[in-house]
């Protein structure tokens, strides 16, 4: 079975190790930022989320491995069906979600209870909606009416759901969008457009949210944010936080090696989550968590090979800019945690605790996987016509010689 398993692994060896690498210290992290926690809530028993986040984990890998083995061009026809079911699935989560922390996020499944955020599945339906976009109606970019109606509409009411409770997240997608516009040839004027009408958009959801809003909505906790990440507040919990990140990352220092030795994590809040890249730090030192910026980099590396590779601009498309958004999600970040940007609420993808949000990172990585299969298999082909030329060439050749 395993055998069999293994040698249906295809596409980029080197991704396929990126995501071992970055399992491996999930799995670490995680039980050491989560056995205080978990002796609290469950009597004693340390491994309790442990084992939950392996059994999530396990099932992510195996997403992976089942949407790879998926021709990626399957996903070019249900992206329009997709970001029409993202649209009211945003509305019905702003309305009727379940609010953790304030923020209106998750939709919950009945009967079996589980939880996700709409903006995960809305992330991909519009990356592929606006890959497929460009790939099949390359008129569409040559005009501006055209462009508002099939690429500017669809993006803005896209970012725009998800900006009204979750910022950070909205702000990644519209970014990775304008990339993916970019290398789609769409012409710079149209780009910068868009980029205009985002920042219109932004400002007048976000004068909304201040003026009609009860306590200014989330406004106000995004103006706060911002002003304690510039003047910190020592009676602001995001103070308190950063507090803690920095104590963590001291400990760590330049080179340490303490897997499971974490003291921060029994004070910073979302140690397991939000700041586990300041737990990683105080483990493993600044090159521990050099090591992780490298997976995301060289991750991102291998994509953009993919898209030199690749002879169809949907997959290419598709695969970078899904590509793009885990690794912008990895940066933003790692760039909280070391308080280099205000706090944003955003994890880690594939290593920060979680459960949905794995599945659907790990759909993307399934994704770029089946990309990368293709591009292999189409390589493959190419050997294999090439060598069977020269094989009747040469047999030609030796009858008439």
């Amino acid at each position: 079975m395993l055998s069999r398993i293994r040698n249906n692994i295809k596409g980029d060896k080197y991704i396929w190790y990126v995501i071992g690498i970055l399992s491996i210290i999930s799995i670490l992290l995680v039980y050491s930022s989560t056995r205080s926690l978990a002796y609290k809530d469950m009597q004693g028993n340390t491994e309790y989320y442990l084992f939950r986040h392996g059994f999530i984990l396990l099932a992510g890998l195996g997403i992976i491995y089942l949407v790879h083995q998926i021709d990626h061009r399957y996903f070019s026809r249900i992206a329009q069906m997709m970001l029409f079911l993202a649209v009211p699935l945003l509305i019905y989560t702003k309305l009727f979600g379940v609010t953790i922390n304030e923020a209106s996020r998750w939709v919950r499944i009945p009967i079996i209870g589980l939880t996700f955020q709409s903006s995960d599945f809305a992330k991909l339906a519009l990356i592929m909606y606006t890959s497929r976009t460009l790939s099949k109606k390359q008129g569409v970019i040559k005009n501006m009416g055209e462009v508002i109606k099939h690429l500017m509409l669809p993006i803005g009411v896209i970012c725009g759901l998800i900006m009204f409770d979750n910022f950070s997240s909205a702000g990644i997608l519209f970014a990775t969008c304008i990339v993916v516009l970019f290398i789609g040839r769409v012409s710079t004027k149209f780009i910068v457009a868009i980029g205009i009408g985002g920042i219109i958009l932004a400002s007048i959801l976000f004068t909304f949210s201040w003026y009609f809003e009860e306590d200014h909505g989330r406004a106000d906790e995004w103006v706060s944010r911002v002003e304690n990440w510039i003047h910190p507040d020592e009676d602001a919990d995001e103070f308190y936080q950063q507090k803690q990140a920095n104590i963590a990352i001291a400990k760590g220092g330049l080179v340490r090696f303490a897997p499971g030795k974490s003291t921060q994590c029994n004070f910073l809040p979302d140690a397991f989550s939000d700041f586990i890249y300041a737990t990683l730090i105080e483990e493993y030192g600044l090159l521990g968590g050099a090591l992780a910026l490298f997976m995301y980099l060289f991750f991102l590396w291998r994509i953009i090979l993919l898209l030199k590779k690749s002879k169809k601009a949907f997959g290419a498309l598709m695969a970078v800019g899904l590509g793009i958004s885990i690794v912008l999600q990895a940066i933003i970040h790692m760039g909280v945690n070391v308080h280099l940007l205000p706090n944003t609420g955003i994890t880690l993808p594939l290593i920060s605790w979680g459960g949905t949000s794995i599945w659907f990172n790990a759909f993307a990585f399934g994704i770029i996987l089946s990309v990368s299969r293709h591009i292999e298999e189409r390589e493959q082909e190419t050997v294999n016509t090439s060598t069977t030329k020269k094989e009747k060439t040469k047999v030609v050749d030796e009858i008439h010689g």
